[in-house]
């Protein structure tokens, strides 16, 4: 089924090892792809790819994402070229623009649309081999740049996506496109439209970027504080991170953001919500947000969520990321949507996500 993705070690991990569990899951259930998202903690994006590939041997690999401007683009194009053999082309190298209050106090510079597109020319050049001298652009400057005269690859380039910007962007540049979790219908549909007329602009096939919504699929299968906990705190998390963004992008109500930051129990949470946040801490924090904010998301049963998982099809999307649990946690899910699957539908899907 290389039309649905699971996010392995989905929010904060134990230990990465749960990876390799996850991972052999996913495969057997018939998941089409393994997304890796990267935290500076025990999520590192280039370890967790390689182990995604050494231990599975269909799933399709994407970073979703890294930072084209955490390592020198030669290390960069050096990882996603030993991805893309290690996996025999089943890997996209997916980026993202990262987040802005912890790159400012990281002391790493805010990512822009144009930097985002001198490094993929950059990458794609370095994967057939050319030598790049003297080069001076928004990514950077780099007297010699090479990796090997013999390389003729073709890897896939995503982007995590929010803004208009970004999604014409990846319309008219890039293989494949994520969209965010909690995103409403229009949103999902109005992105999708987005990156389509991007395409049609530059000269594309609309048909070339694979666009995935990325969906908070949870179960009443699942225990409660799990629930509240990939639901209220995952949402919680974003709108700490980038709620203005959040709220922008889904023609949201600001009111209600400033009065969630404005919360006593909010800004006693010392770190993401997600993370750290008490039962009853998410419980009050429920109080705070709308039902219609909660809304995008594959909820109640099986039955419930494989029926909303396909109905994101419906809305444009090639493909649908079941976000927020693993693959043990999404079975009964799998299951009910094997049983709904249109027959015929995704035929020549191929496992690589950004292909």
């Amino acid at each position: 089924m290389n039309e649905l993705g699971f996010y392995t070690l989905a929010g904060q991990p134990r230990s990465p090892r749960d990876l390799i569990a996850e991972v052999h899951a996913g495969e057997a259930m018939g998941l089409g792809s393994a997304f890796i998202s990267e935290r500076w903690n025990i999520k590192e994006a280039c370890t967790l790819s390689g182990a995604v590939g050494a231990t599975s041997e269909r799933l399709g690999i994407a970073t979703a994402a890294t930072n084209h401007n955490t390592r020198h683009p030669a290390i960069t194009a050096s990882y996603a070229t030993t991805m893309h053999r290690l996996t025999g082309g089943r890997f996209t190298l997916g980026l993202g623009r990262g987040i802005e209050p912890l790159f400012d106090a990281f002391g790493i510079p805010r990512i822009t649309s144009a930097q985002i597109e001198d490094f993929v020319g950059l990458m794609r050049r370095l994967w057939k081999g050319e030598a790049v001298f003297g080069h001076d652009g928004p990514a950077g400057r780099y007297p010699i740049l090479n990796l090997d005269a013999t390389f003729d690859e073709d890897i896939p380039i995503g982007l995590t996506a929010f803004g208009p910007n970004s999604l014409a962007l990846a319309g008219r540049l890039l293989d494949m496109v994520v969209l965010h979790t909690f995103f409403t219908d229009e949103t999902t549909t109005r992105a999708v439209d987005t990156v389509r007329r991007a395409a049609v602009e530059a000269g594309r096939d609309p048909s070339a970027v694979r666009v995935w919504s990325c969906f908070a699929t949870v179960g009443d299968h699942l225990p409660h504080d799990a629930q509240l906990k990939k639901t209220v705190g995952r949402l919680g998390t974003y709108l700490q991170g980038y709620g203005d963004l959040m709220v922008r992008t889904n023609h949201w109500d600001p009111a209600v953001l400033e009065r969630f930051r404005a919360d006593e129990v909010v800004q006693s949470i010392p770190g993401a919500i997600d993370h750290v946040a008490t039962t009853d801490q998410l419980e009050h924090i429920a109080t705070l947000l709308p039902d219609e904010w909660l809304a995008p998301a594959a909820r109640g049963s099986a039955d419930a969520c494989a029926d909303a998982v396909l109905a994101q099809f419906d809305l444009g999307v090639d493909g649908v990321i079941m976000h927020g649990a693993s693959p043990d946690e999404l079975a009964p899910v799998v299951e009910a949507y094997r049983a709904r699957r249109p027959s015929g539908r995704f035929d020549g899907l191929a496992a690589n996500p950004g292909a």
